[in-house]
């Protein structure tokens, strides 16, 4: 695509160059100075087409170490030096047209010659359109449709140049200047347009609605708390853009890095030719307070785990109560200073909580490999259960081993009316129990109504 892209763009090149060299001389023969004029819109448009030619080079010339977001400000340089030169011909132009209207009518007046030269750069900008049209609707991109307009552009000129040189035909003496003076004046016109745009796009301008299209885009997102800062520049075709956005204090890195594949999809969807760097901050304002001292709790060293998170208020103040999960082989006092690291973490980042009571538990890891069922340990759970009158049926118990500890998994079943919340103590009770015998155990308890 690249390489038809480029052979599209020297084709474009080489024929308005022709049709540069072509008015330039049939019109300093034929003495048209609204053809020179056209000529040197013909050139524009060659320098337009040479720089479209250079960009699309070095569009595909990655990054380096002197040029970290590319080399496609090399395209507004190269526009706004022909802009300038272009300016400054075209004002000549037009001075020239204006002194020859204020002079006598030439002996050597534009012929057959000046007509010649004019539908020959006709013939070359109908043959540009055609191929730059079937270019873009075959392989698309931006750099070609500019050379397009370019070359509608460079038609209707050409088209006026003739119609001074005909009007120069029929008696009207001063037609081939006034043309002249017409196209001088489109081409300043002109000028100034390429040498404003590339100016605003070297200072890296970027349009209002733009940024605010993008953060809108970004809000709309599902995930996003908040947009923050957008930083945007262009630099050829390519439309750099850096964002920042605001996720919930609690999202998970793996949530994140998918919110914000997100949001850079959602750009690329609605914006072409972005290239996109997303940044993500934490936003507590809306995050449950639970949530906040699970996540602050499960940060410091040394915690394994948290649960059975609560947290009431009284009088104004907000205590907080929590269970958190240590190395079991560790001692009192170096798990009491984790709980004390915890506690000063907590009441660091949310200042509004008075008071946090840790309850600390042992925790162990079970591994994923057990595969050896126990027997003569399953046996001896169930002697212990028939000692509860209230477990009303003895369901399935599994007991597998690995090495030294225990997983033992319990079906029991309850009264169905009895509350939750005595079948809470309960269970507790009856793990207490089988802890007692049973050293090194991880026990679950599945409560079953009857």
């Amino acid at each position: 695509m690249f390489v038809q892209k480029t052979r599209v763009l020297q084709i474009s090149l080489i024929a308005i160059f022709s049709a540069f060299v072509v008015e330039l001389v049939f019109g300093l023969i034929s003495n048209s100075l609204g053809l020179i004029t056209d000529s040197v819109h013909a050139l524009l448009d060659s320098v337009v087409t040479a720089i479209l030619l250079l960009a699309a080079r070095m569009a595909i010339k990655p990054p380096d170490e002197d040029h970290t977001y590319g080399h496609g400000k090399i395209e507004s340089l190269g526009g706004m030096i022909g802009g300038i030169a272009i300016f400054l011909i075209a004002v000549f132009f037009i001075y020239e047209a204006i002194q020859r209207l204020q002079s006598p009518a030439p002996t050597v007046l534009p012929g057959m010659f000046a007509i010649i030269g004019g539908l020959y750069t006709i013939g070359i900008d109908i043959f540009r359109i055609i191929l730059l049209q079937k270019s873009i609707k075959k392989i698309g991109g931006t750099t070609l449709k500019a050379d397009f307009y370019h070359a509608f552009m460079d038609l209707g000129s050409t088209v006026i140049a003739i119609v001074g040189i005909i009007l120069v035909s029929y008696g009207f003496y001063n037609g081939d200047f006034a043309a002249a003076l017409i196209l001088g004046v489109l081409l300043v016109i002109l000028s100034l347009r390429l040498i404003h745009k590339t100016a605003l796009d070297l200072t890296d301008i970027i349009s209002p609605e733009l940024v605010k299209n993008v953060r809108k885009i970004i809000a709309d997102t599902e995930g996003v708390i908040d947009v923050g800062e957008i930083l945007m520049r262009r630099s050829g075709n390519t439309l750099f853009t850096d964002v920042t956005i605001s996720l919930r204090g609690d999202t998970s890195f793996d949530r994140a890095h998918e919110i914000s594949n997100r949001v850079e999809n959602n750009i690329k969807n609605r914006i072409p030719n972005v290239s996109i760097t997303v940044h993500f901050e934490p936003d507590w304002k809306n995050v449950p307070l639970d949530a906040k001292i699970n996540d602050i709790a499960k940060s410091v060293a040394g915690v394994k785990g948290v649960h059975n998170i609560i947290s009431h208020k009284t009088k104004g103040k907000t205590y907080s109560n929590l269970h958190v999960m240590v190395e079991r082989e560790i001692n009192l006092d170096l798990a009491h200073k984790i709980s004390e690291e915890v506690e000063q973490k907590i009441q660091e980042n949310i200042p509004e909580i008075e008071h946090v009571t840790i309850h600390l538990e042992p925790f162990l890891t079970v591994p994923t490999n057990l595969n050896k069922e126990d027997k003569i340990t399953e046996e001896k759970i169930r002697e212990i259960l028939k000692k509860y009158s209230t477990i009303k049926k003895i369901g399935r118990i599994v007991s597998l081993n690995f090495e030294n500890i225990l997983k033992i998994d319990i079906d029991c079943s309850f009264d169905k009316e009895i509350s939750i919340e005595k079948v809470h103590d309960m269970t507790s009770e009856i793990e207490h129990a089988i802890r007692a015998q049973i050293k090194n155990a991880v026990i679950t308890i599945h409560p079953e109504p009857i």
